[in-house]
């Protein structure tokens, strides 16, 4: 199945792409998300780390499953985190920044799960 082929490659391009846009707009988003700065390049600093983990797990051939779980518990934590923070800025942050950490939790969780349910299919790059 293509998905399950191209899986880290998605889940690593999605995470270079917010992560990148992130970081290049942060006063911009800052401001509309009513969020502090400092976290919005906080955020898209985390998102351009975990997109050069996953990457590179994407683009070897052989990937141990200890480092795809890794994945998952990198998404997993994420997720946490961002439903955390949604609930610490629910009072300060803008409707739209609030949508922002909440959906990326949403996002990351739902990657870790086909990450989990696909763990041994994406072992091999075939």
């Amino acid at each position: 199945m293509t998905l399950i082929r191209n899986l880290l490659y998605v889940d690593g391009f999605a995470g270079a792409t917010a992560g990148a846009l992130v970081v290049l707009a942060s006063r911009w988003l800052s401001e509309w998300y009513g969020l502090p700065l400092n976290f919005v390049i906080f955020m898209g600093i985390v998102n351009l780390a975990y997109a050069t983990y996953s990457l590179s797990l994407a683009q070897a051939s052989v990937r141990p499953i200890s480092l795809i779980l890794l994945l998952v518990v990198a998404n997993l934590t994420w997720m946490v985190f961002c439903f955390g923070f949604a609930g610490f800025f629910f009072e300060t942050a803008s409707p739209f920044g609030i949508t922002h950490l909440a959906g990326e939790g949403v996002f990351v969780g739902f990657l870790a799960a086909l990450e989990w349910q696909w763990r041994d299919q994406l072992r091999y790059s075939n």
